[in-house]
């Protein structure tokens, strides 16, 4: 009787171990949802650092391509697809994506980024404004024999 009430408390410090450990370690954080352009596996600094060049890009913050959220207006849903601005990235991405693979082949000299039409603006300029001269042209590098 003794040896089974011995086993019994053995298991259950040993049940109780396991559990207290297992809530010690840290979690693995959750990844972001509803991803439809980037890759699902991506780093989460990879994607802060994919958000932060559309943040220099276009002068835009978080809440110009992600709705609020419904319990706390306050933050951000970033999963949700209400705000309109964020399928919109979405098929810029997908456009800048396919003239750099189509026509740049991956150079990286030669790339189409956000700020190649957005110059820091929510909206792209396709002309200089009245009386304002476009920037000269790039600097293409000499090529060397």
């Amino acid at each position: 009787m003794k040896l089974k009430k011995s086993v019994v408390v053995v298991a259950a410090a040993l049940i109780a171990a396991g559990s207290l450990c297992s809530l010690s370690l840290p979690q693995q954080p959750e990844g972001p949802k509803n991803l439809k352009v980037l890759p699902k596996d991506i780093s989460h600094d990879q994607l802060i650092a994919v958000m932060h060049n559309f943040n220099t890009s276009l002068s835009v913050k978080c809440n110009f391509c992600h709705a609020p959220g419904k319990d706390d207006p306050k933050k951000m849903d970033f999963a949700s697809d209400d705000n309109p601005h964020k399928d919109i990235a979405r098929d810029m991405m997908r456009m800048t994506d396919s003239i750099n693979t189509n026509f740049f082949k991956g150079s990286a000299t030669m790339t189409v980024t956000c700020y190649t039409c957005h110059h820091g603006d929510k909206e792209p300029v396709s002309k200089p404004a009245e009386g304002q001269t476009p920037p000269p042209p790039p600097q293409q590098p000499a090529s060397t024999k």
